[in-house]
């Protein structure tokens, strides 16, 4: 006998009455997304650095996948990949889109808009050294979004990547692996109310390249 789906249209969190409003936004949207992420890390919500991304390929097929936020300051937010991957190639081909960080502990919810630039090959350097050694000998084995033949001949790469650069000698980053900022046109921060009646306060870049602040029905 097939699972049962549990009662998806009856599944229901009721948000309480802490609320978002103009008066206690942050100056600028940098200072309000460092303030929400380190009231999730407080909170102790998994992963809080987790985002999803959304990217569009040549025929304007959207795909969204999680990666982790790894950087963060006025120019936008920093992300590490595989260049060959699908996002990386398609991001190569159109360089808009769209990230949304969820912290379902706190009721909040964080989407940015905008376009992706490239880092320095130095900046991608220093990350790639700073990450545990079996995560960088899993970037040089892992072909990322190619169909591959097997589990087993994925391991057989690693470990054949483990033998040619054994501890101490240093795992090099590949050229085609590296980072990408997502520069903001928009930041909407989201605060779950009750009734539904959810707070959304967007930053937005207008025209003259000044910040403004709106409120978005919910």
């Amino acid at each position: 006998m097939a699972n049962r789906l549990p009662d998806l249209a009856g599944m229901r969190r009721h948000y309480g009455p802490d609320g978002l409003a103009e008066h206690g936004l942050a100056p600028t949207w940098i200072e309000q997304l460092s303030g929400w992420l380190q009231d999730a890390v407080l909170a102790g919500v998994p992963e809080p650095n987790a985002m999803v991304l959304a990217t569009v390929d040549a025929g304007g097929a959207p795909a969204a996948r999680t990666v982790l936020l790894k950087g963060l300051d006025e120019r936008g937010l920093t992300f590490y990949t595989n260049l060959r991957s699908r996002k990386g190639l398609e991001l190569d081909h159109d360089r808009r889109a769209s990230a949304v960080l969820l912290w379902l502990p706190v009721h909040r919810q964080v989407r940015v808009d905008g376009s992706v630039e490239e880092i320095g090959a130095e900046e991608a350097d220093a990350y790639f050294a700073s990450r545990p050694r079996g995560s960088r000998l899993a970037a040089l084995a892992s072909p990322q979004s190619e169909v591959i033949e097997s589990r087993a001949a994925l391991d057989r790469r690693y470990a054949e990547l483990e033998r040619r650069h054994p501890e101490p000698s240093p795992v090099p980053r590949p050229h085609w692996w590296g980072g990408r900022r997502l520069a903001p046109s928009s930041v909407e921060f989201w605060q779950g109310r009750e009734n539904r009646l959810h707070d959304r306060l967007r930053y937005r870049r207008g025209d003259t390249g000044t910040w403004l602040v709106e409120r978005l029905a919910p």
